[in-house]
């Protein structure tokens, strides 16, 4: 019955529209039909447009020597599309596909793979990216300039992260953070905090491990690797190293761990933008944690040093 449903390609839509968690919730309990129910599965995709595709569909686009069938976890389809980890998939030209549906997370930890071909999560530590030998040869030389940046990233966010490497992963965004292969994805760490009775230890072992990844190509990781060559201990660079930690945060899906603190990273970078000496301001908090900005050379900005 299901598969001539699925010929009849409007009826399936509205077939799949009101039972889709059901077939998902039978991947996630039903081990002996999984490989069936897995064939009935429709995702959007970053080539799919506004319609949905199979999984079958997707194997039949794949390209020749793709490792794998690449997905993306998120709150809606929004959220992922503008993604930093679908930049260099997208840029190789590889299909990547959405899933965004909470019961997706469930589902996706029991479906390892469809037609012997491995899922792959774009937001998990370990993704490969093949790269021609000219690519190869640029990432190392770019790479080698990066790894003391990294060292230094790492002393100053400590514990925040388990580690900063320097990662091929990224095309345009200065860096992202990625949890461990067989950790929880932002998005299911985003769901298991709003529930209620959730197992606060589980929590807490599941959600730890966060890697810290950057784009040693990136025109602001150049700058700020620069700057700290020329000296380390330039408090604008510590400031700079976790307001990059807080937004890799908001765009890798998580949720800042203190808001209120990362506005005020932001409001003193407003103020040097504007020139406002924080002396002149009676409205200045205690910030005994931020160190005040570097003093910059007469005629130029912060936000030019970093540009």
């Amino acid at each position: 019955m299901f598969n001539d449903l699925a010929e009849n390609v409007d009826a399936y839509n509205k077939f799949y529209e009101s039972f889709s968690k059901n077939l998902k919730l039978g991947i996630h309990e039903d081990s002996t039909n999984r490989a069936k129910i897995a064939k009935l599965l429709r995702y959007n995709s970053t080539k799919s447009g506004d319609d949905q595709t199979s999984l079958e569909d997707y194997v039949g686009r794949m390209k020749e020597n793709q490792p794998g069938i690449y997905y993306i976890t998120g709150e809606s389809k929004r959220s992922v599309e503008t993604s930093p980890f679908l930049e260099r998939l997208k840029k190789k030209g590889y299909e990547v596909l959405f899933m965004v549906d909470p019961v997706d997370e469930y589902a996706i930890q029991q479906l390892k793979e469809f037609d012997g071909k491995k899922l792959l999560s774009a937001s998990k530590e370990g993704l490969k990216i093949e790269e021609d030998e000219e690519e190869k040869k640029a990432f190392e030389e770019a790479k080698a300039k990066t790894e003391g940046l990294c060292k230094l990233m790492k002393e100053v966010l400590d514990d925040k992260v388990e580690k900063v490497v320097v990662s091929n992963r990224l095309a345009d965004s200065p860096c992202c953070l990625v949890t461990g292969e067989y950790g929880w994805s932002a998005n299911m760490e985003r769901i298991m905090k709003a529930q209620a009775l959730r197992d606060t230890s589980q929590s807490a072992h599941m959600s730890s491990k966060k890697t810290m990844e950057v784009n040693p190509t990136n025109s602001i990781v150049k700058a700020l690797r620069e700057k700290a060559d020329a000296d380390q201990s330039d408090k604008t660079v510590k400031d700079l190293i976790w307001l990059l930690y807080d937004t890799s945060l908001l765009t890798s899906g998580f949720s800042l761990d203190e808001p209120s603190t990362f506005a005020s990273r932001i409001h003193r970078l407003v103020k040097l933008g504007l020139s406002i000496d924080d002396d002149d301001d009676e409205e200045v908090e205690d910030m005994e944690d931020l160190p005040p900005m570097e003093d910059l050379d007469e005629g130029e900005s912060a936000m030019e040093q970093v540009d």
